[in-house]
């Protein structure tokens, strides 16, 4: 089959298309034909080695599809061949065919095509894990995302509107903040200008945040620390910026709040029934249009490192798609 392989970790230049055999499931997999694969900030950060997780090489990249189920494991019984699906995994999206755990997917409604389904559960499951799960978002509270034009900062905005959080989206440059409001803020923020700490100050009144969603990492991180409300959830989400910060820990000891982790693929990984559930409200969210995925642009398959060089590079808004079939 056609795949975009990656031969070396040494980064998106090493992604190149070629040919390889087709997966086969296990008995708790799904096999899909890929029809769209979106790409992710993980993927680019995978292809370097610089992800928690290293695939024995060569490996296909790509964490997000959706297409239409081949077979299933002998212990699959929520799917069957002919099932439209979106599906993700650590790695294997960007061929003509994938393997995903059964916990890892979920049915497309009819009215949601396979480019914006494969762009839904990467982003859309972290995001609802973190505010939903993990920082249990409630009406009324004031939520600020950084990063938030990318595809899970946008995500994020808009589950922090579903959940009737007051949502403050940080963004990088003057174009994305149009893009931020089409997806739901209530306010936007340009740090690549803007002073981020006297912004949120005039926002709430000089009140905080009770809850900061950081995909940035480095100094903005830092600041979102030293904004938190009484009681707040501070959660490093990610660091396309480069830096992982490190925090002084009187900040959360003199407000109460906590430092959240969110890691979405090994809760799906160790809690499959818990993600299963998730995913379904997600796609019937997606269905109804409550949740709106933007895709950014659609390339090519054999154009997966122009894609890939574009998220790293932090030039798009939404999400890149990968047309496989």
């Amino acid at each position: 089959m056609r795949a975009a392989l990656c031969e070396r970790f040494e980064g998106i230049d090493a992604v190149q298309l070629g040919e390889t055999a087709d997966p086969r499931p296990a008995e708790d997999e799904v096999l899909i034909d890929v029809h769209a694969a979106s790409v992710s900030y993980m993927d680019c950060l995978m292809s370097r080695g610089g992800y928690q997780l290293k695939p024995p090489l060569p490996y296909v990249p790509g964490s997000d599809a959706a297409g239409v189920v081949v077979a299933v494991g002998d212990k699959v019984d929520r799917f069957r061949p002919g099932d439209r699906v979106a599906c993700s995994n650590w790695f294997g999206a960007f061929a003509e065919r994938m393997v995903a755990k059964a916990g890892s997917c979920a049915r497309l409604p009819d009215t949601v095509d396979f480019v914006v389904g494969s762009g839904v559960l990467y982003g859309y499951l972290t995001a609802w894990y973190a505010l939903a799960e993990r920082a249990r978002v409630q009406a009324g509270e004031t939520v600020l995302v950084t990063g938030a034009a990318g595809g899970v900062g946008s995500a994020c905005v808009e589950v922090a509107q579903v959940l009737g959080g007051r949502v403050i989206a940080a963004v990088g440059s003057p174009s994305k903040a149009a893009f931020a409001r089409d997806a739901g803020a209530d306010h936007v923020i340009d740090y690549s200008h803007d002073d981020v700490r006297e912004r949120v100050k005039a926002i709430t009144g000089g009140q905080g945040i009770d809850v900061g969603v950081d995909n940035v990492g480095g100094d903005l991180f830092l600041t979102l620390a030293r904004l938190m409300r009484w009681n707040g959830r501070l959660i490093p989400m990610g660091f396309t910026g480069g830096d992982i910060p490190s925090l002084p820990m009187n900040l959360p000891l003199l407000k109460n709040y906590s430092i959240v982790g969110v890691f979405s693929g090994a809760w799906m990984t160790n809690c499959p029934d818990e993600a299963a559930r998730a995913s379904g409200t997600i796609m019937t969210m997606v269905g109804d249009g409550r949740l709106k995925p933007r895709i950014d642009r659609v390339l090519p398959l054999k154009q997966a490192q122009e894609a890939m060089r574009a998220v790293a590079e932090r030039r798009v808004q939404g999400r890149i798609v990968l047309k496989v079939r």
